[in-house]
């Protein structure tokens, strides 16, 4: 399935080094606004080790990592939503995307100017905020108008939209995201047709200095953070130019310098993770000989609808789904032990996916 993040945020607050660190894409970067005009788009692989391992098991001809997308969308400035600097064009990209990665800058240095001349990431990440809410306010009363003409004349349909985009409308006045409106489960698929910016699931990224990284205490990532839990959102911390100066590195190079400064991960399996998380997604494999692979499906996602994922004809020839949880893969080291130990499950059409099911689906031709 196609996904992809956003990354956003103020003119040189580092989001280009970030996405070049993820991408290895070579974006331009220059200490100007508007140097990401186009945005720039980048496959990425989805790091884990579990499909490391069950390669080691399997010992296939091809191993295939789960991807994403991520796109580095030009920096917003303030007055965006009336066409300031590029808004236009920013708006029209942002919209495109599934979830946004929200950079704010939570560092010092003198070489790189600031747009508003002062560190402040809060406060940055309110100016982009504000603007798309001015955008999503917009757009969203122009929908009413419309919608509001059929829900008077009696239609059904019509009067259910129209009373989930009040509530949205009333929480975009107060200045707040719409994500933020208190929706039932079966009015979401309401909100997707109005394709609001702000309805987009948000993670913050605080991109810190190389010195900063080694210091427990950061004022401004610990002000971004308090920021992010009263939004719900997800935070990650990560230092773009050092992420940049390690991407070039092999994984078990860089496997080996994360451990030597006691760390697990990198920011940026760190922030794709989040990204995961972010998306609600969860992934399950496939494994034989001639290929072991990651894949990519929603939470919540049944055997069938897992299966589509990989052929859409899947779906509608399922027949039933042979299932091993990669944790007893991972402790037998043997998929003939793990049928010895019974533990090899046969699931039917409602079965709902977990993260780490290894599954071989039985489908009609």
């Amino acid at each position: 399935m196609s996904l992809n993040c956003g990354i956003v945020g103020l003119p040189n607050v580092g989001k280009s080094t970030i996405f070049n660190a993820l991408t290895k894409a070579g974006a331009e970067m220059q200490n100007y606004p508007f140097c990401t005009i186009e945005p720039n788009k980048g496959i990425v692989e989805v790091p884990d080790t579990r499909l490391e391992r069950l390669a080691e098991l399997y010992k296939p001809q091809k191993t295939i990592p789960a991807i994403m997308e991520f796109v580095d969308i030009a920096g917003l400035v303030k007055g965006a939503s009336q066409g300031e600097g590029l808004g236009n064009k920013f708006l029209s990209h942002i919209r495109e995307v599934d979830a946004i990665c929200h950079v704010v800058r939570a560092f010092e240095d003198e070489n790189i100017t600031h747009v508003h001349g002062k560190i402040n990431p809060v406060e940055d990440a309110q100016v982009v905020t504000l603007e798309l809410i001015f955008a999503d306010l917009e757009s969203a009363e122009k929908q009413h108008q419309k919608i509001a003409r059929n829900a008077k004349a009696g239609n059904k349909e019509a009067q259910e939209t129209v009373a989930v985009l009040e509530k949205i409308l009333n929480v975009l006045k107060e200045g707040k995201p719409a994500r933020l409106t208190e929706i039932k489960p079966e009015e979401k698929k309401i909100v997707k047709t109005f394709n609001l910016i702000t309805s987009k699931p948000v993670m913050y990224v605080a991109n810190i200095s190389d010195k900063a990284a080694t210091q427990n205490d950061n004022p401004l990532v610990e002000a971004v953070k308090r920021m992010a839990q009263e939004e719900g959102a997800e935070v990650v911390t990560l230092c773009g130019k050092f992420e940049e100066e390690i991407s070039g590195l092999s994984r078990e190079e860089q496997s080996e310098f994360l451990t030597e400064i006691g760390e697990t991960q990198s920011g940026l399996d760190r922030m794709i993770h989040a990204a995961y998380k972010l998306l609600g997604l969860l992934t399950f494999f496939t494994a034989g000989e001639q290929e072991v692979r990651a894949w990519t499906t929603d939470l919540g996602s049944t055997a069938p609808v897992a299966a589509s994922v990989i052929h859409t004809d899947f779906e509608k020839g399922f027949i039933r789904a042979e299932v091993m949880k990669f944790e007893d893969l991972d402790r037998t080291a043997s998929p003939a032990k793990v049928k010895e130990e019974g533990k090899l499950r046969l699931e039917g059409k409602e079965y709902l996916v977990q993260d780490g099911d290894v599954i071989y689906f039985r489908v009609n031709a």
